[in-house]
């Protein structure tokens, strides 16, 4: 078991700018299988939670329309991913940086596992990352705790001293009820307002650094 605090991350909006990347996908998907298309702000509310979550927030009833949506979202996401995905200016360095502290770093994602992977592979953090659970990995979601609680006991860290960090209510609610510390960025898809119930909120990857650097 590692002597320092695990560090648990999500992935999009948090460690990766890919906004653009899932609303693009999203509007292609509601336009190509014509079915009404939601403001970008009502789809930014759900980032953070499953696809399928997401859609059926909008389709109610309608699991055939949601598997013909998530298709077509698959398919632009997969075309567009490297275009239109990057890390956060100074995440790399700081993720690299903790490693090289003693922390085990773990992702907690709602995205499919193999497109974790595949982001993370892109931006050079795959070798620096010690697991990843994502939607595939787990029954419940964010918001629910599981997500956190999987990615602490594949690690073998204890909650207790555990950091959860995430630009979205859905991570801060997910740790928050696993019962470790939480840091809201609020850089992502969401501002410090609706980040208010984390442990932390910061502003920028530098205030993230001090922050971690002075409680962990």
């Amino acid at each position: 078991m590692t002597t320092r605090p695990a560090i648990l991350f999500d992935l999009d909006g948090t460690l990766v700018d890919t906004i653009a990347l899932l609303l693009a996908s999203m509007r292609h998907a509601f336009t190509s299988c014509g079915v009404a298309c939601p403001t970008d702000a009502a789809w930014t509310a759900g980032i953070g939670t499953p696809l399928a979550t997401q859609f059926r927030d909008f389709v109610k009833d309608d699991d055939a329309t949601v598997a013909r949506l998530i298709t077509a979202y698959r398919a632009y996401q997969h075309e567009h991913h490297d275009a239109l995905t990057s890390a956060y200016d100074g995440i790399p360095a700081l993720v690299a940086r903790l490693e090289e502290r003693g922390h085990l770093i773990g992702i907690v994602t709602s995205k499919a596992d193999y497109l974790a992977e595949r982001a993370l592979a892109w931006v050079g953090l795959i070798g620096h990352v010690d697991v990843v659970i994502g939607a595939d990995s787990v029954a419940r979601h964010k918001p629910h705790p599981e997500p956190v609680l999987v990615a602490l006991e594949r690690l073998g860290a204890p909650r207790e001293t555990a950091i959860f960090v995430g630009d979205s209510p859905h991570d801060v609610a997910s740790g928050n009820t696993a019962g470790v510390r939480t840091i809201g960025v609020a850089w992502g898809a969401f501002d410090r307002a609706a980040l208010a119930e984390a442990t932390y909120v910061v502003d920028s990857v530098a205030e993230l650094e001090a922050t971690l650097l002075r409680i962990a």
